[in-house]
């Protein structure tokens, strides 16, 4: 990783998924899967990763928006504790770019977005026998279900020149 390398947190679904989509973008070099605590009533663990990107490569507004897509940012449905909606900020400057880049995304929703900027509080990484889980073994049912449909939204809605072709679409 080069010395212009920025974190950002995301939490919305499955970490499974959540992995996989953002080791799909050109400019992601790595991503942790885990658990993420906030503060506040948002104090609990709830299933995310850290991206660890290039902001010369991707922007933070391309991940945010790639996020919104791929989980369901405008439903509060009863496995948000599990599931928080958000994007996990390491500094100030970084939530207020969060939140102006939700709102000016809102457009694009039919429904009221419901993922929040938190800052990030506290990190558990997975088992080493979950990481990766998607790269380690793409024909896995729950892949082949839940993670690919994901990968190909991601595809056909940003486009080869965001996607990581080391990733393999079986359907």
């Amino acid at each position: 990783m080069s010395d212009n390398t920025t974190k950002i947190g995301f939490g919305g679904g499955c970490h499974w998924c959540t992995e996989a989509i953002f080791q799909s973008l050109k400019g992601v070099n790595l991503v942790e899967q885990g658990w993420i605590s906030s503060e506040g009533e948002n104090n609990y663990f709830s299933e995310a990763v850290i991206v660890h990107f290039e902001p010369t490569e991707i922007n933070l507004a391309t991940l945010i928006e790639v996020h919104l897509y791929t989980h369901s940012c405008t439903s509060n449905h009863s496995m948000r504790k599990k599931y928080r909606s958000a994007v996990y900020y390491y500094s100030p400057d970084q939530k207020q770019s969060i939140n102006k880049i939700l709102a000016d995304l809102q457009s694009d929703f039919e429904d009221n977005i419901i993922t929040k900027a938190y800052p990030l509080v506290a990190f558990k990484k997975s088992p080493e026998n979950v990481q990766n889980y998607y790269l380690k073994d793409p024909n896995k049912p729950f892949c082949r279900r839940c993670i690919a449909p994901k990968l190909s939204l991601v595809l056909n809605k940003f486009g080869k020149e965001i996607f990581v072709e080391r990733l393999t679409l079986n359907s």
